[in-house]
């Protein structure tokens, strides 16, 4: 792949079908009518940055069948490039149910059983040029909690060599690990090949074994990220990088700048996708070097808007919409 035709941000991971309640603050037995919406945070982390102007694709695979499809039309209605999703025989496209309790009660019903397609990536298929060449590349822990993906997910890794903006978003989902100390491991071992790490407390702790929001920004640097972001949810995030409005990888040792930012206040809706639009918002920021404060700003504004919508691909902001959240 040539230069010009290079992705500004390449995610790799999760994808499937988010199958959500129209009917809010009730149980799963008593909905009766669902929507259809293209899900996974690594996919939904492309959608996110496409819909900040930004030329994005997400390396993942479906199933061989109509939800597979579905997710084909979706990354093209949403201007994702979909060349990196293929399909896996026998495996069906995964589908996500999930309850809706404002503002924060959503629990989360993951149908991917006996695997997912998209855990079964290969490192062989891997383009390694498009890996390399685009400006964000973007991995998540979750791909590393089952094989073929989690050699697929170190691979790319060390292709990349830490170049331009790597991101692990730590993602840890307890129901896809047998063992947290073998997600810590590999996490770990993911940390020291990424310049920005991106995590909350909870997924600080299995990390890096750290819940106090500095404490986990200061392993998240010293295990190998130079740009460390901690979510607190309701508290705000807490980003922690290398000195210098557009420090982003060299090494994490050395003086270090720290911002916190609250949150804005909104009426919740459905939180699940907020996570997914600050990480495309700090795609964004960072690829239009902005400094902590406005990069962590922008990127909340981008999670506060989604959580007071129902979907999350779907409802992943503009420009536009964001810069009118913050004024």
């Amino acid at each position: 792949m040539s230069r010009a035709a290079g992705f500004e941000v390449l995610t790799m991971g999760r994808c499937g079908v988010d199958i959500y309640p129209r009917q809010i603050g009730v149980g799963l037995e008593h909905v009766e009518t669902f929507g259809k919406y293209l899900g996974g945070s690594p996919t939904n982390v492309a959608v996110a940055a496409a819909r900040l102007g930004r030329r994005s694709a997400v390396i993942t695979r479906t199933g061989t069948d109509p939800f597979g499809r579905f997710i084909h039309q979706a990354l093209n209605k949403f201007g994702v490039d979909d060349r990196y999703v293929s399909e896996v025989p026998g495996l069906p496209t995964p589908v996500t149910f999930c309850e809706i309790f404002p503002p924060d009660d959503f629990p989360l019903y993951f149908y991917r059983l006996p695997s997912a397609p998209d855990l079964q990536i290969h490192a062989e298929d891997l383009d390694a040029d498009a890996i390399r060449e685009a400006d964000v590349f973007w991995v998540t822990g979750t791909g590393l909690c089952a094989e073929p993906s989690r050699t697929a997910t170190l691979a790319a890794l060390d292709i990349r060599r830490r170049r331009g903006i790597t991101v692990l978003d730590l993602d840890y989902r307890p129901m896809f690990w047998t063992d947290p100390a073998a997600a810590g491991q590999l996490l770990g071992a993911a940390l020291a090949q990424v310049t920005v790490a991106v995590g909350n407390l909870e997924e600080c702790r299995i990390a890096v074994g750290e819940t106090d929001p500095p404490a986990a920004a200061k392993a998240l640097r010293a295990a190998g990220a130079d740009f460390a972001v901690v979510k607190q949810g309701p508290a705000g995030v807490l980003g922690v990088r290398g000195q210098g409005p557009d420090h982003i990888g060299s090494s994490a040792a050395g003086s270090a700048l720290s911002v916190a930012v609250p949150p804005y206040q909104i009426e919740v809706v459905n939180g699940l996708g907020a996570g997914d639009a600050f990480s495309g918002a700090l795609c964004h920021g960072l690829l239009s070097g902005w400094d902590t404060a406005q990069i962590l700003g922008f990127a909340n504004a981008a999670g506060a808007i989604v959580a007071s919508r129902l979907a999350c691909a779907d409802a992943m902001p503009t420009v536009a919409e964001v810069r009118k959240l913050t004024g």
